[in-house]
């Protein structure tokens, strides 16, 4: 096996080890993916037959990778038959496989988040419940959390400490939603992402010969990204591989972020606990970065105690010290960042698809984005709204969904008026109230309107008649047409693709382009179906459109641009030079996470997720004042900053005995830095050395830069870049000043609070 040659040491052990439980603690850029890939194909070079293999990943773009990696190993006709996918996607698949034995059918609808939430409103609103009370995305995360633990709307009735917290939540009515909810399923004949865990549970409990059938299919199983599985996956996991015991799974618990989702670290930290013999495996050679960026993110995780110790190095070359940025303002901060991206661009032969941007939290990116514009920038944000949450998108998936699942409710009331057919909101509230009242499901209703008794008039009935014909004219193709054929039948009988053609506005242009992409998308999945020998039917290419993940729907990567997200959205991407901005208290880490250690370790985790996504230069900052929550409040350095060694970061020095200290001995250097910035900060500015900073030039308490705003309006002198207080807009710049009637009047932007004019004798304004 000549492939095996290209791994290191470390790698070569951890794929040969095929006889018992192994855990792979794979470091960041080590190479997990690569031990995941020649694995399988190791196997199948034993003799393993490719339907025995079970590997389990956390995006179909990496399953999809993978497998593309093994069958050039292995060949096509190999690779083809192995159970690689998606949790969600691989326990889709054995629920439609045994759905005789659960309380579905095969062709069982998969909803979204905008699904759940919109069934969930509607549930509200029949209880008549407060709306703000029981918000509607608050009331899905409390059921996901609950079947992420497996806990059914039977069990939650009779857990007094979650009726506790639903109490102290002012949501104690929420057991009532989470009952009505999985009913409401159930009848649509529908299973939300977290159903596909729940109930696999549920079935493998219920039916141990089941349970036994995929046991004896699975002899090895393999998980990637294992730090990130909940209760639900670790237990699907444990019943199918407690008796062989042939299982591997990949991880870094140092990169275990996602708890609010329902991860849980103690699942890799106490792997070995649940398998006898394990065998652990450390890669902890970094392939990614340079060595003072490994070497910094290893001197922040180290101060976590909840951890699996390893010693990450790399060989590649020495690299620039982290580059600390600290600014007066959020607004100084975008420019700033912006200015070191051009710099990196113009001067160091940099594109922009190589720079990356990460924040903790997505109300950061507008100040972001305003400065980025103004200097030219191309930018994306990802994870933004993805192709297939795109309204006219939206409207042809739910005719798909429709027409191979005719109880699917949600996606009956969101076209059954699309296009405009004169069937508006109280028709459908009357639809619905009927089949409610006979415990029937919207379609029944409408193959028999009469006997069912629905109170609408003959013009209203033959309207509901007639689009109950169109779905059946094509439900009946489903055997008969492929899922292209079939859809673009759907786009053009159903009046969906003229509907994108009334004008010629550029949205209705982009409608029609986002229809032709789908059709395009389509065709191309029946093509690579059918050159594997595959159904290609229209229920085939639903059951994979709606596992998508934001990973596998989001840009190619091949685009010009910046690139903007959230540090959780960039878990698994690198990039040549990354900016982690607002490294402040209460920001990062996150206030929220204050209240434990735990919650802590996990912010320092994210951290360390963010510094080790670049790959040669990386920058953190973080400014002395924010506006968050109305109002421009002042901010301390985040203490993650200090946690890293010192010799690993270029820190800015204004004082001689410049030094990391304690949160406490912040507030002294703030009012030093307050008073020495100047009001230049945003001119240009000549590029020194590979970094922009802005220019601190101490001046002494007499500078006339510092006269009190009462002098200033007096002389009337207020300069045009000074940063000013308001009492009531907060802290603004200056943009213009203008003498009229020997009154001066100035243009100050307030960032969030707008543009404002005003007189300076009225504005009792404070020059910073």
């Amino acid at each position: 096996m000549e492939f095996l040659n290209e791994l290191n040491e470390s790698q070569r052990k951890a794929v040969e080890y095929i006889d018992g439980a192994s855990l792979v603690i794979a470091g960041a850029g080590s190479g997990k993916t690569r031990v995941l890939t020649y694995k399988i194909a190791y196997l199948l070079k034993k003799g393993i037959h490719p339907t025995s293999i079970l590997a389990l990943t956390f995006t179909n773009k990496a399953a999809r990778e993978m497998k593309e990696r093994i069958a050039s190993m292995v060949g096509e006709k190999t690779a083809r038959y192995l159970w690689m996918g998606t949790f969600h996607s691989v326990f889709s698949r054995i629920l439609r496989a045994e759905a005789d034995k659960t309380d579905f059918s095969k062709n069982f609808s998969i909803y979204d988040s905008s699904d759940s939430n919109s069934l969930i409103k509607s549930i509200i609103k029949d209880l008549k419940l407060d709306e703000k009370q029981y918000k509607a995305s608050q009331v899905h995360a409390r059921i996901s959390f609950a079947k992420n633990n497996l806990i059914t709307p039977e069990t939650y009735r009779t857990n007094a400490d979650l009726a506790k917290a639903d109490l102290y939540s002012k949501m104690p009515r929420l057991v009532d939603i989470y009952e009505i909810y999985s009913q409401r399923c159930k009848q649509a004949d529908a299973m939300d992402f977290d159903d596909l865990l729940l109930q696999t549970n549920l079935l493998f409990r219920n039916r141990p010969d089941v349970l036994q059938k995929y046991r004896d299919a699975f002899s090895y199983i393999l998980v990637d990204e294992y730090q990130d599985t909940n209760f639900a996956q670790y237990l699907i996991v444990r019943k199918l591989s407690e008796e062989h015991q042939r299982i591997c799974v990949v991880g870094d618990d140092a990169q275990s972020i996602y708890s609010f989702r329902g991860a849980n670290i103690d699942n890799i930290l106490k792997f070995r606990n649940s398998y006898t013999n394990t065998q652990v495996f450390k890669l902890e050679q970094n392939y990614r970065s340079t060595q003072n960026i490994v070497n910094a993110a290893n001197s922040l995780i180290d101060k976590n105690s909840e951890q699996i110790r390893k010693t990450v190095f790399s060989e590649k070359e020495t690299g620039k010290p982290i580059k600390i940025l600290n600014t007066f303002t959020d607004l100084e901060e975008g420019v700033v960042v912006a200015e070191n991206i051009n710099h990196l661009k113009f001067s160091q032969n940099f594109s922009y698809k190589e720079i990356a941007i990460l924040y903790r939290t997505n109300s950061q990116s507008r100040v972001l984005e305003e400065a980025l514009r103004k200097k030219g920038i191309p930018y994306r944000i990802y994870g933004g709204l993805s192709f297939y949450q795109r309204k006219e998108i939206k409207d042809v998936i739910a005719y798909c969904r429709l027409v191979v699942n005719h109880n699917d409710e949600e996606a009956l009331k969101r076209i059954i008026n699309v296009p405009a057919r004169g069937i508006g909101d109280t028709t459908v509230a009357k639809l619905l109230d009927c089949a409610r009242t006979q415990a029937v499901s919207v379609w029944d209703v409408l193959n028999d309107m009469l006997a069912y008794n629905l109170q609408v008039n003959a013009g209203t009935a033959t309207k509901l008649a007639n689009f109950r014909k169109v779905i059946s004219v094509f439900a009946a193709q489903t055997e008969t047409l492929n899922a292209y054929e079939l859809m673009l039948q759907i786009v053009k009988v159903s009046g969906i693709i003229n509907d994108t053609y009334v004008d010629k506005s550029p949205e209705a242009m982009s409608r029609q382009e986002n229809v032709q992409e789908l059709l395009k998308a389509v065709h191309e999945f029946c093509e690579q179906k059918t050159k594997a020998g595959e159904t290609a039917l229209l229920t085939d290419f639903l059951s994979e459109v709606s596992l998508l993940t934001d990973q596998d729907t989001g840009d190619d990567g091949e685009s010009e641009k910046i690139t903007m997200m959230t540090v959780h959205a960039a878990k698994g991407l690198e990039f040549r030079a990354v900016f982690i901005v607002g490294m402040e208290e209460d920001l990062f880490p996150s206030a929220y996470s204050l209240d434990s250690d735990r919650s802590l370790e996990e912010e320092r985790r994210l951290f360390y997720v963010a510094i080790t996504r670049a790959e040669e230069l990386c920058f953190i900052s973080y400014s002395k004042t924010r506006f968050r929550n109305g109002k421009t409040n002042m901010s301390n350095p985040s203490r993650f900053i200090r946690d890293i060694d010192p010799q690993y970061l270029d820190a800015p020095s204004e004082r001689p005995e410049t030094r990391w200290k304690e949160s406490a001995d912040w507030d002294e250097d703030f009012e030093f830095e307050r008073k020495s910035f100047q009001r230049d900060s945003f001119k240009p500015r000549p590029v020194e050395n590979t970094y922009v900073q802005p220019r601190k030039n101490l001046t002494k308490v007499g500078d006339a830069h510092l006269q009190t705003s009462k002098q200033i309006i007096e002389n009337k002198n207020l300069p045009v870049g000074a940063f000013v207080k308001h009492a009531v807009f907060g802290i603004g710049k200056v943009l213009e000043t203008t003498v009229t009637d020997g009154n001066e009047k100035a243009e100050i932007d307030f960032g969030e609070k707008g543009k404002k004019s005003l007189l300076l004798k009225f504005a009792k304004l404070e020059l910073l």
